[in-house]
């Protein structure tokens, strides 16, 4: 992970610990995986959104090209 060792982990942990105090934690960490959760979501739907560009791009040149032969 991040080539960092089991040691290098402990230390930032404890930093962490150390700066945050052990009741804002647990805040800090909901908090946090909220955050992943909704760039999560925002990623998801703006490559759904992408998709759906593309087919609709797709579909509407090979319309045109249909017509243009007909």
């Amino acid at each position: 992970m991040f080539g960092l060792g089991p040691w290098e982990l402990a230390l930032i942990f404890l930093v962490i610990l150390l700066l945050f105090g052990a009741k804002r934690l647990p805040d800090i960490a909901q908090g946090l995986g909220k955050g992943i959760r909704e760039f999560k979501r925002a990623v998801k739907d703006t490559q759904d959104e992408i998709k759906t560009n593309m087919n609709e791009t797709e579909k509407k040149s090979k319309d045109s090209d249909g017509k243009k032969d007909g």
